[in-house]
């Protein structure tokens, strides 16, 4: 926000994103006294104080969020917030209370806050305060100048973050220890500006995931090696493979620049042959065997770089393989603590010896209480046989009879004897239960239909 570039692409009126509240537009009332200033103390009327504390203060932060910046000031934000030509006169205010809390803390401040070694040169690279800012805090005036530099701290915590996320996910991440000016390349997407970079470095410097250190003139910087895990100082070990990563860096770029000369003499000798200039063409062509014995010299130098890289690489990875192993032969230890083999075997056999226990109580109980008494399976038969006989012979369950039907046509109505009657019951009984007919049956006394 404070960069030039910055200020020139941000419109002067309104949010650059479009994304203020729906009142901004509507609700000219509303928006007046939101505008208008804030009270002397919140003690003279808090439900104001409280309601335009509410709309700005969320809404600062949020503009910087979309943004994409974590460096704000007064006059940028009355800038970006300004509406039909008016500025909020209370943004001072909010920025003081975004201070109380916490939420917002001066750029200077953070500074000082962070105890790392490389913060002396880092320093040269913001601007030093206003001597009328210094005094104005030892003085005790809280007022926000519009110039000072605040720095959104949750916002800084997240963009820290994604550069960290940023470092992992990218080839530099493969040894810990990388050039100021390589991971400020990879993270220029992520921070807008140099003063940016170095307030995040700062912010992960604060959090023991990164160190930086000078060396031979050059800024180097140390990561460390998991999310969780602190960074440890930086040791020769970690300039050593620096300096031969640097090697191998220059090593490749010297083979390129010298593969396109030969590539360049080659073309020079083409040209001299066309031109029939055979000494020029001998001499192109003896300046291109040169490049390439060089070239294969500095092949064989980097492809011996390359492969002490490798090593180190790989015993970095055994490393962190054998720490693994370690670590885990260790709780195994320590979870077994009590446990031996005889001692496992004592187990398994009381759990044997229960189940056994177990299956007997179980067929104890299945096998049921006969109370002494033994029943012959024979005899029950011949009872249930008998039961079975007996039923056969109960008397059928009739209906009642139909009632009397009159017929008006000259049919005579026949009348049938009580004989005729049981003889046809008779019949009904040996078709349906398929018995015998026995002199002993009972006859069921009918009534003769009139």
């Amino acid at each position: 926000m404070w960069s030039p570039e910055r200020e020139a692409e941000a419109p002067a009126g309104g949010d650059p994103a479009g994304l203020l509240p729906p009142e901004w537009e509507e609700d000219e009332e509303r928006m007046s006294f939101l505008f208008s200033a804030f009270k002397r103390s919140r003690e003279v009327n808090s439900t104001d104080w409280d309601s335009k504390m509410g709309f700005w203060a969320p809404l600062v932060l949020s503009h910087s969020r979309r943004q994409g910046v974590v460096r704000l000031r007064l006059r940028d934000l009355q800038e970006a917030f300004q509406r039909k030509g008016s500025v909020p006169l209370g943004l001072a205010t909010v920025l003081q209370d975004l201070l109380r809390r916490g939420e917002l803390q001066r750029e200077s401040d953070f500074m000082a806050s962070v105890d790392s070694s490389w913060i002396s040169w880092g320093v040269g690279v913001f601007l030093l305060k206003p001597l009328k800012w210094t005094l104005s805090n030892m003085l005790g005036d809280n007022k926000v100048p519009a110039e000072e530099v605040l720095v959104a701290v949750e916002l800084l915590k997240e963009k820290a973050e994604e550069v960290y996320r940023l470092y992992q996910n990218s080839p530099l991440s493969s040894h810990p220890v990388v050039a100021l000016s390589e991971l400020s390349t990879l993270c220029a997407g992520s921070c807008p500006d140099e003063r940016t970079f170095y307030l995040v470095l700062l912010q992960l410097q604060k959090e023991k995931r990164v160190t930086v250190l000078e060396q031979n003139g050059e800024k180097i910087v140390k990561f460390a090696r998991g999310p969780h895990a602190k960074v440890s100082p930086v040791n020769d070990v970690d300039v050593g493979v620096y300096q031969l990563m640097q090697s191998e860096q220059l090593l490749s770029r010297k083979v390129e620049s010298l593969s396109q000369e030969a590539e360049r003499c080659k073309e020079e000798a083409r040209r001299a042959c066309r031109a029939g200039k055979k000494q020029l063409a001998l001499r192109s062509l003896k300046a291109k065997q040169r490049t390439e014995k060089r070239i294969e010299a500095l092949h064989a130098k980097l492809d011996t770089v390359q492969g002490i890289l490798d090593r180190i690489y790989a015993s970095q990875t055994d490393q962190m393989v054998f720490n693994a192993y370690q670590a885990g032969v260790g709780a195994l230890k320590l979870s077994m603590k009590d446990v031996t083999v005889e001692k496992a075997e004592s187990l398994v056999d009381q759990i044997q010896e229960l189940c056994d226990t177990q299956d007997e109580v179980s067929q104890t109980l299945a096998s049921g209480v006969t109370n002494g008494l033994d029943f012959d399976s024979e005899e029950l038969e011949k009872e249930l046989d008998i039961l079975l006989r007996d039923t056969t012979k109960e008397p059928l369950d009739l209906p009642e009879n139909p009632p009397e039907t009159f017929y008006t046509n000259s049919v005579p109505n026949p009348r049938i004897s009580d004989a005729e009657l049981e003889a046809e019951l008779e019949k009904l009984s040996l078709s349906e239960g398929g018995l015998v007919p026995s002199s002993k049956s009972p006859k069921r006394q009918l009534e003769p239909t009139l």
